[in-house]
């Protein structure tokens, strides 16, 4: 019989990525993410609902969220559900579902460096602020064009 586990949301971080190593030198991501619902109920008046969801990445994906993410921004997620399932210490039987990130896409504009207490990096700045960037070339003004008509009609 055919499955499909796939996840699709939108949401605000909830709290700061925390990114850790593994053993073998992968990285691991966990955040959490709030996903917010607007709704008129039986009676005609508007409710909102909140629903909060964990989320993990692996690898470089793992990093990339550490590094440009931060509480509070949106992020859209695609992913996967996984069931973890534990003991807890007094032998009670838990489990809880979380969303293993596969791929992920920014919402906002905002770029990495536009916040005044982020680090700034080369690699972070806008390549036109680098100074290893290539410079722009200077554009050439109209009227040094011989060949352009000066009686354009607009």
């Amino acid at each position: 019989m055919a499955s499909l586990n796939k996840v699709l949301l939108i949401g605000n971080l909830t709290r700061d990525p925390d990114v850790r190593m593994m053993s073998n030198g992968r990285a691991v991501c966990s955040f959490g993410l709030a996903l917010n619902r607007s709704f008129k109920d039986a009676e005609g008046n508007r409710k909102d609902e909140t629903t909060f969801v964990d989320v993990e990445s692996f690898g470089p994906r793992a990093e990339a969220v550490g590094r440009f993410f931060t509480k509070g921004r949106p992020i859209f997620v695609e992913g996967r559900l996984r069931l973890d399932q534990w003991e807890s210490k007094e032998g009670e039987k838990r489990s809880s579902i979380k969303v293993v990130l596969d791929n992920f896409e920014f919402v906002d504009s905002k770029q990495e460096g536009s916040d005044p207490t982020s680090p700034k990096t080369a690699d972070s700045l806008p390549s036109s602020t680098r100074s290893d960037a290539p410079k722009p070339q200077k554009q050439e003004s109209a009227q040094a064009d011989p060949d352009l008509d000066e009686d354009v009609p607009f």
